[in-house]
């Protein structure tokens, strides 16, 4: 469990990648938003999967913009990478109506969503 301060620590954290998002998204496009390595060593003030998925999803809640599922998910990836926890970023999409759709999964299962997504849509891409 972590601390109250740990835990602020944390949204402020996800808060910041929000920012760093449209900030790259402006700058670099959709494709600058890929970059950087898979996973990173283990960090001393390491926090789990779900207290990461919780603080990300408060940020969202405290960030003066709309978040969408991409921009939330590929923060949150980041954020689970910066940790130490293997992640993956996944794209979907469904043709007829067409909709769209991205997600995190942590070991094959989805993370942050709803597991139908993963089960209805197509993979069009994984990061």
């Amino acid at each position: 469990m972590l601390s109250r301060m740990h835990r602020h620590g944390l949204v402020a954290r996800g808060w910041l990648f929000l920012i760093w998002f449209d900030l790259a998204a402006a700058l670099l496009g959709r494709t600058g938003l890929e970059s950087g390595k898979p996973t990173h060593p283990h960090r001393t003030d390491s926090a789990s999967d779900q207290e990461i998925l919780s603080a990300m999803a408060t940020a969202c809640c405290f960030y003066w913009r709309p978040v969408l599922c991409l921009q939330r998910s590929v923060c949150t990836v980041r954020m689970l990478r910066a940790y130490g926890h293997s992640s993956r970023l996944v794209v979907g999409y469904r043709p007829k109506p067409f909709m769209s759709h991205a997600w995190v999964e942590i070991d094959g299962r989805v993370a942050n969503d709803s597991p139908a997504y993963a089960a209805r849509m197509r993979v069009l891409h994984v990061a």
